[in-house]
């Protein structure tokens, strides 16, 4: 995974029980216009990529597992079950809608492509496991509820190391956005601070590097708080690391691709 680019960016599914993915019957289903899944050639070896458009996705020499922990906002170690190809095998997928679309539906849209396509069933398994939960601090959230109309921009965009810019962001889409820069740890972020709406900020914290990054950092940077105090300070936010109800994608059934 440590060549991955991470580009697409997305909101969390709300999943709780078994599913297929089937839209309530007075909405249309949202499926892309065209979409087109190749296996990647062998000269694409060792890098990974998916970017996120306006109207649509581009993915390179990506595994299906790495697909399913993107669209269903969820880290890859809490995908279980499947065969051993989820992981081996790796595709390229060129996805356009007819249109501009807010990402969430898009986001869908990626998802009924894997149903379509791969014959994905699974359901979500809740359980008690070692995670980092979002809180609100004793002195109250420090969070700018968003008056931005709906864009097709991605929420969180960085405008250096460690300096968060989100736009409308959904807590459910900070705090994965969170357990991806805290990945190392091995903990995902639950959110408990009981905040719905949307809301604008700018983060700016001292993020962990490996030593020899590190030493190239700014003094600037080097000033900045951990990402722990950012949120506190910042935000009025608080991350601990404690047990908290972990959500776990299992897969049911799953096929190799259907031809174009």
């Amino acid at each position: 995974m440590k060549n991955l680019t991470l580009c697409a960016i997305l909101v969390i599914a709300s999943a709780t029980c078994a599913q297929t993915l089937t839209p309530p019957s007075d909405q249309p289903r949202l499926e892309f216009d065209v979409a087109s899944i190749r296996p990647s050639l062998p000269t694409q070896h060792g890098f990974q990529d998916i970017k996120a458009r306006a109207d649509g996705y581009t993915a390179s020499y990506l595994p299906v597992k790495m697909m399913i922990a993107f669209m269903y906002r969820i880290p890859a170690r809490q995908v279980i079950g499947g065969p051993r190809w989820l992981e081996d095998d790796r595709y390229d997928v060129e996805a356009k809608a007819d249109k501009k679309y807010p990402v969430d539906d898009l986001n869908t849209m990626y998802q009924n492509l894997l149903v379509e396509r791969f014959h994905l069933k699974f359901h979500i398994e809740t359980k008690e496991a070692n995670a980092y939960v979002l809180t609100i601090d004793k002195n109250g959230s420090k969070m700018k509820v968003s008056d931005q109309p709906q864009s097709y921009n991605l929420p969180i965009n960085f405008s250096g190391i460690g300096v968060m810019n989100g736009t409308r962001v959904p807590m459910p889409y900070f705090c994965w956005m969170l357990g991806q820069i805290l990945q190392g740890d091995e903990r995902p972020v639950v959110d408990m601070t009981g905040l719905k709406g949307f809301y604008d900020f700018k983060l700016s914290f001292l993020p962990s590097l490996p030593q020899e990054e590190h030493d190239k950092l700014s003094a600037e940077a080097l000033d900045r708080p951990s990402l722990f105090d950012a949120l506190k300070e910042q935000l009025g936010l608080k991350l601990t690391a404690q047990k908290g109800p972990v959500q776990y994608f299992v897969i049911d059934h799953v096929d190799r691709p259907t031809e174009n």
